[in-house]
């Protein structure tokens, strides 16, 4: 046996529990620290080759482990901005340079631009789905922009398209002997009316006026007219021809739309985009005129009051009028192996060679898990579970210790045979 291979079996004893040591105190330092994955010393030993008779003492060598997979419990706060992922998913989030990274930490406020930024600084990145509901980039981050919410701007969205769920009555009067609302006459007759609020490309409210107005057996005529172009009396004749109209036509036995009718009528705002009414709740029955419900998108400028987050990643505005529209779609990253990761300061991570390549999906699809607003993932740290590991490492490095200092004792007994 060698005392000098004893001795360095001792140092490598002391050097495998300091750095258990080291992941415990950092462990203990960032028990509170939120989406924090906690580290541990993993030990593997170092055999020698030996000879019959004489043993040579290796060692022990370690490596780090993350538990990125086990997620933390979730707390619940008053912040609708924070975030946490229920589930293997992380959010993307980019440093000042423009590098990508991911992370668990959802501590999100908005910083001077109105950019989402998380207690290290990182800027929460998501796809912009103001113009339509967005595509994720699979295997990569493109695509992806800051998630800024300034409230220092008004924003107008013009309207471009709506409907309508209403009853036309069956029993009413056939008005086609007369004028009807398409001649756009003092004289113009109708069956019923209803006005619509819609928005132009810069935000001005536009009424339209629609009427409809039955022409023969299960027949209607729709004609849609800007309300500002109305006369004298707030009716008939309007200064501007109709808008749009349209012909409807009913099955007699179920009050439903035949095969051949359209079920809806299209125009162009004045001053705004093409806009489409959907007609096709309407029945014709022997009832009443009714209008069931009414709807159509835009908004007139104003600022937003407040966010909301969908489990689905969904952020949406809420203006001041009290509409609602989609911002971004914030995505969820992971790959093949996420224990492997390369962990970065500011608690955030990196693929790997070890944890394959960056897989990027919506939440709520797959196994990404779903977005959380409102809470945020506490470090899963086990305190009692770190002090007892500090304890048995403080023990370990002991009696490494001890080895050690046999080792040299026996080393200078040798030395001193030759006095």
């Amino acid at each position: 046996m060698s005392l000098y291979g004893m001795m360095r079996t001792g140092v490598s004893g002391m050097n495998a529990q300091s750095n258990r040591l080291s992941t415990t105190a950092d462990n203990i330092a960032n028990s509170s620290t939120n989406g924090y994955k906690r580290a541990k010393a993993e030990f593997s030993s170092l055999v020698l080759p030996s000879t019959p008779g004489a043993y040579n003492s290796g060692g022990v060598t370690t490596s780090i482990r993350y538990a990125i997979t086990d997620q933390g419990a979730l707390q619940y706060t008053t912040s609708i901005s924070d975030l946490a992922v229920n589930g293997n998913g992380m959010f993307v989030v980019q440093d000042s340079a423009g590098n990508s990274f991911m992370t668990r930490a959802g501590s999100f406020v908005p910083n001077g631009k109105g950019e989402l930024v998380n207690a290290a600084g990182f800027i929460l990145m998501g796809y912009d789905a103001s113009s339509g509901v967005p595509t994720a980039t699979t295997n990569g981050f493109e695509g992806l922009v800051p998630v800024s919410l300034s409230q220092n701007e008004l924003n107008a969205t013009p309207s471009t398209e709506g409907s309508l769920s209403l009853n036309l009555p069956a029993l009413a009067e056939d008005l086609s002997t007369g004028d009807v609302p398409s001649d756009n006459l003092a004289t113009s007759k109708y069956t019923a009316k209803s006005s619509m609020q819609v928005y132009d490309d810069l935000g001005g409210q536009i009424v339209l006026d629609i009427y409809f107005t039955k022409t023969g057996a299960d027949t209607w005529e729709v004609a849609v007219y800007n309300k500002a172009d109305a006369g004298a009396n707030g009716g008939f004749p309007y200064s501007s021809a109709a808008l749009a109209t349209e012909t409807l036509t009913f099955d007699p036995t179920t009050g439903d739309y035949t095969s051949t009718s359209p079920t809806s009528v299209s125009l162009t705002i004045p001053g705004g985009q093409p806009f489409k009414i959907d007609l096709e709740n309407a029945t014709q029955l022997k009832a009443d005129y009714t209008l069931f419900d009414s709807w159509s998108n835009g908004n007139a400028p104003s600022s937003i009051e407040q966010i909301t987050i969908d489990g689905d990643g969904i952020l949406y505005a809420q203006y001041g009028d009290g509409t609602t529209k989609a911002l971004y779609r914030i995505p969820l990253a992971t790959t093949r192996s996420d224990d492997m990761l390369t962990v970065l300061p500011g608690n955030v991570y990196r693929p790997s060679n070890e944890s394959g390549s960056v897989l990027v999906g919506f939440p709520e699809d797959g196994t990404f898990g779903s977005v959380v607003s409102g809470a945020l993932e506490n470090s899963n740290v086990d305190i009692a579970e770190e002090l007892t590991s500090m304890i048995e490492a403080q023990r370990s490095y002991t009696a490494n210790s001890k080895v050690f200092q046999t080792g040299a004792d026996l080393m200078d007994i040798l030395v001193n045979l030759k006095r």
